[in-house]
């Protein structure tokens, strides 16, 4: 689409350019669950415009968190979730102790994304899940 004001030409650039984020959280719940407050958990977010970088950069981070922490579990794709069984916290409205989580997550502009780097179809939010810890209700 191009644009002209007063002679001059400005080409507007109608497609916006995808990113893809590198995220890693801390919390009590896997990163996979995305309830409403999931990105309180966030402790980095970095953006790439390059699929390929950003895979590089995801499989980083999940080297270097299960190199510290001995659990792992992965859910869809590129959503994954390292533990260490004694890291725990006591949670005084469950009275019981809650297990932390470090989440690892491959996203495009901010959404679960396949295999192949495209947009999932699935929803992002599952509020009828019921939250390990009911405190943040």
């Amino acid at each position: 689409m191009q644009l002209f004001i007063k002679g001059i030409k400005i080409v507007l650039i109608s497609e916006v350019m995808t990113m893809y984020q590198v995220v890693t959280m801390h919390g009590e719940n896997e990163p996979w669950w995305f309830f409403e407050d999931w990105r309180d958990d966030i402790l980095t977010e970095d953006s790439y415009d390059d699929f390929q970088v950003a895979l590089k950069a995801f499989e980083k981070a999940l080297v270097n968190t299960h190199t510290q922490l001995p659990e792992i579990k992965g859910k869809d794709n590129f959503l994954i979730a390292c533990w260490d069984p004694q890291e725990l916290r006591y949670c005084d409205d469950c009275d019981e102790d809650v297990q932390l989580y470090h989440g690892i997550l491959l996203l495009k502009d901010g959404k679960k994304i396949n295999a192949d780097g495209k947009e999932a179809e699935e929803a992002m939010y599952y509020r009828q899940k019921t939250k390990c810890c009911k405190r943040r209700d």
